[in-house]
């Protein structure tokens, strides 16, 4: 997991796919921590997203760092924990003008199970798992 964290986190930016019936949507997203081992994800339980990823948990990101791409496909899990919480917010405090732990809004989703691969036009795919 370290080695996906430290490719997101350079990304800067990375995009995040769900389903909405059968229409895929793709937006951006930039803020993603470790924790408890774990790769987490925020989110508003008033958007669209929150409302596809609790009907299908099912997802793929894709970022980019210097001509190399991630892929990382699994599914989400809706986490409840304030600590999860706090440590977004501690990790990225930009965010607090958004959210805070117990606004109610703020809600920390966790791959609980997937894969990721590490593309180059240069090298060979490397696998992860999550």
């Amino acid at each position: 997991m370290k080695e996906i964290l430290e490719f997101l986190k350079k990304s800067d930016i990375f995009y995040l796919a769900t389903t909405d019936g059968d229409q895929p949507r793709v937006r951006p997203f930039g803020a993603v921590i470790g924790f408890a081992g774990k790769l987490y994800f925020v989110t508003s339980n008033q958007k669209d997203v929150y409302k596809q990823l609790k009907t299908n948990p099912k997802v793929e990101i894709c970022g980019t760092v210097a001509g190399d791409w991630m892929r990382i496909t699994g599914e989400l899990t809706e986490d409840d924990n304030r600590d999860a919480r706090v440590a977004m917010l501690a990790e990225y405090p930009q965010l607090s003008m958004m959210y805070a732990p117990d606004d109610g809004k703020m809600t920390m989703f966790y791959f609980s199970s997937g894969s990721a691969a590490l593309y180059s036009f240069t090298k060979p795919p490397v696998s992860y798992e999550l």
